[in-house]
């Protein structure tokens, strides 16, 4: 048992889903990153990190998956034994993607696994919402809860966590387009001010209201006129170049609407079919290049079912 280890991968995440600022969320299939731990004395330690170029700092208390590994030895009262991390970023950083949210989820997922604690989803999204939010500089559980969770969520409330599971019409896709860009979600965050005008606020209640009635009633046309942010988007395009274009390019194309993904530069689109999905995987990708240059990573997927997850475990 001493020698054992579980590997845990979590997904990448797209957040806000244009109308749902910090409240809406989903996992795609792939990329994400991946955490093995081991036991180890009292504590946490890293023995390496790979796929991130040397950026990401080794200290646990400085590292999302570290101290959210600690938050969770912490809950379940673990002093005698401590934990060993191996962290294998599959996303880019700063990419809009809630990296810092799966390297957290994995994290407390392989640590659960490993000490066998079954320890309530409750316990887990508290433990990487701590770790998350170092990295973020604040707490965004609208990427720990569906990176954990999986599926289309909405979160009413993060501490306790009130969590509604929102259906998934039957064909929907998601086209997710990284560009060689970085956004730092805190000086993404620092745009937005800390005022909304009631008219802006008010449509964006109603936008995300009317996309909840389009999930249950799969009513794709609905769905497209409600994928639209009042809020955090019209702050944050001059971060990203050719914004607007790039949006027309995949609704031309048979988007159902595009956003930017949490705090970007990555975008996402929600499609009806995974035909037409492939096509606005293209112009999108097209549009990319063309006014931010640069070679974009591409991604298509279903909204995932299933969220972080032991992939391994070796004694």
């Amino acid at each position: 048992m001493a020698d054992r280890t579980v590997t845990a991968f979590a997904p990448a995440t797209v957040s806000n889903v244009a109308c749902g600022f910090d409240v809406l969320g989903f996992p795609l299939e792939a990329p994400g990153d991946e955490v093995t731990a081991r036991f180890a004395p009292p504590g946490v330690c890293i023995d390496s990190i790979t796929g991130d170029g040397g950026r990401l700092p080794r200290e646990p208390t400085r590292n999302t998956a570290g101290v959210a590994a600690q938050a969770l030895l912490t809950a379940l009262g673990e002093r005698r034994r401590g934990v060993a991390l191996r962290i294998a970023k599959g996303l880019p950083l700063s990419s809009g993607l809630g990296g810092s949210a799966a390297s957290a989820a994995a994290a407390v997922v392989a640590v659960d696994a490993l000490f066998e604690a079954h320890a309530p989803l409750d316990t887990l999204i508290a433990c990487a919402i701590e770790g998350e939010g170092l990295g973020a500089r604040t707490a965004h559980p609208d990427n720990i809860v569906p990176a954990l969770c999986g599926g289309l969520v909405l979160v009413r409330h993060p501490n306790p966590p009130d969590i509604i599971r929102l259906p998934v019409p039957d064909g929907l896709m998601a086209v997710v387009v990284h560009p060689e860009l970085e956004i730092e979600t805190a000086k993404a965050r620092a745009l937005l001010g800390t005022t909304v005008s009631l008219a802006d606020a008010t449509r964006q209640w109603a936008n995300l209201g009317a996309l909840v009635h389009a999930l249950h009633r799969a009513d794709f046309a609905l769905l497209a006129r409600s994928l639209e942010d009042t809020i955090a988007e019209p702050r944050r395009a001059l971060l990203v170049p050719g914004l607007a274009q790039i949006k027309r390019a995949a609704v031309d194309a048979g988007a159902l609407g595009c956003s930017l993904s949490g705090s970007g530069p990555s975008l996402f689109a929600l499609c009806r079919s995974e035909e037409v999905a492939r096509r606005v995987a293209m112009a999108m990708t097209d549009a990319v290049r063309k006014h931010i240059g640069g070679e974009p990573q591409t991604y298509v997927s279903p909204i995932a079912s299933q969220g972080a997850r032991v992939i391994s475990c070796a004694s």
